[in-house]
């Protein structure tokens, strides 16, 4: 298979990622359903996210043209780096490309492979998606009520918000989805190798897939 790698950078509020394609993916039948072609591409790719280290937080595919657009995403209890990003996209288009050898074709349509890491705008559902985000400022309804607050503390049964000095301990049952809050004050904060992620000439690796695929044409 031919296949052209990128990685592109991380915007403020964004996760990073990493792109393959285009590439074909193996697989019986034409488009087939896409919630069994996402299931047969999750025993795929799961083992090879977790054998990483990593939890595979999310994978959709969807279609955009004559391809398919599989897009994963993962998250660590460190978080995730753009190398650990571009070294899973390599790793999972091996996997994938093994799967075809053995097991046929997952589609007859061509794919671009996107990896990458949660935003800051992904909903807290699961309790480690709490405990990665403890120490930040972070909305949520807990037993109907809005509460903002700094998040102190998470563990297997509940979290521990505080707002306004006071403490608020909840369990996971009595809250809906929580979304971080984004501090501007904290920019600071960021580690030179953050900050060295975003060239203020980066090209968008968007714009330049579709440049290429111009080209070919």
């Amino acid at each position: 298979m031919v296949r052209r790698d990128r990685a592109a950078g991380r915007a403020p509020g964004a996760g990073r990622r990493a792109s393959t394609g285009p590439a074909r993916v193996s697989g019986a039948g034409g488009g087939g359903d896409l919630a069994v072609h996402r299931a047969r591409l999750r025993e795929v790719i799961a083992p090879v996210v977790e054998a990483a280290g990593y939890d595979l937080e999310e994978l959709t595919v969807s279609r955009a043209g004559r391809r398919h657009v599989l897009r994963i995403t993962v998250d660590g209890d460190h978080g995730v780096s753009l190398d650990v990003v571009a070294d899973l996209s390599r790793e999972i288009s091996a996997a994938l490309d093994g799967a075809e050898e053995t097991g046929g074709e997952f589609s007859e349509r061509e794919y671009v492979l996107e990896v990458s890491s949660p935003g800051v705008d992904r909903p807290l559902t699961q309790p480690r998606h709490w405990r990665r985000n403890v120490g930040r400022l972070v909305s949520v309804t807990a037993l109907d009520r809005p509460l903002t607050g700094r998040l102190s503390a998470a563990d297997d049964a509940g979290i521990t918000l505080d707002v306004s000095g006071k403490h608020h301990e909840l369990s996971y049952a009595d809250l809906g989805p929580g979304r971080v809050q984004i501090e501007f004050g904290r920019v600071a904060d960021l580690a030179d190798d953050d900050l060295a992620e975003f060239p203020d000439d980066a090209e968008d690796p968007d714009d330049a897939e579709d440049s290429e695929e111009e080209d070919e044409e």
